[in-house]
């Protein structure tokens, strides 16, 4: 009887984390396009002087600021070519979370800048979102972590006794067969 009810809490703990999947992947890619936006806005100014004496190429300017004598526009220079790289950085980022689902999954696991992931993460708050795709994360979540436990205290059970509880309740069947 007491198995039975692990297996619900381990199902439903699987089910819980699950859930929360989606939502964090949908936070950090909101703060990817927050913090491109920001990027955006801050190279704007740059922009225009680039569409006006550039043809709109920034890495001119910056190219244009580093050939430049004034030691003023040389540091300038790196300013916005660091800017730029960001912005480059984070247009990369905004662009793998538009794929779908699997790959936005891959992107926050494997690809994620991670400042932006710890600073989702730090601000991330709990969440049970009823979408298709947050359900189906939840049963994936809570099949995968109740077959991981319970695969793990068996092969506890295998290792410390020997599989003594198998083989007892198999001796109980063929008892009340």
């Amino acid at each position: 009887m007491w198995l039975s009810y692990l297996r619900l809490v381990l199902f439903t703990l699987g089910l819980l984390i699950g859930v929360q999947v989606p939502g964090f992947i949908n936070d950090y890619a909101n703060r990817v396009q927050a913090h491109l936006i920001e990027a955006q806005t801050g190279l704007a100014g740059f922009q225009n002087t680039a569409n006006q004496f550039f043809k709109g190429d920034l890495s001119a300017l910056v190219a244009h600021y580093q050939a430049s004598d004034d030691p003023v526009f040389r540091s300038d220079a790196n300013s916005l070519g660091a800017l730029l790289s960001r912005q480059r950085l984070l247009d990369e980022q905004y662009q793998a979370m538009q794929g779908p689902w699997y790959i936005r999954a891959l992107q926050v696991a494997y690809a994620a800048d991670p400042d932006i992931r710890q600073e989702t993460l730090n601000a991330y708050t709990y969440q049970v979102l009823l979408s298709p795709t947050a359900i189906g994360w939840a049963m994936a979540g809570a099949l995968l972590f109740s077959f991981i436990i319970e695969g793990f205290l068996r092969l506890v059970d295998w290792v410390v006794l020997g599989g003594k509880r198998q083989r007892e309740r198999i001796a109980r069947r063929e008892r009340h067969s």
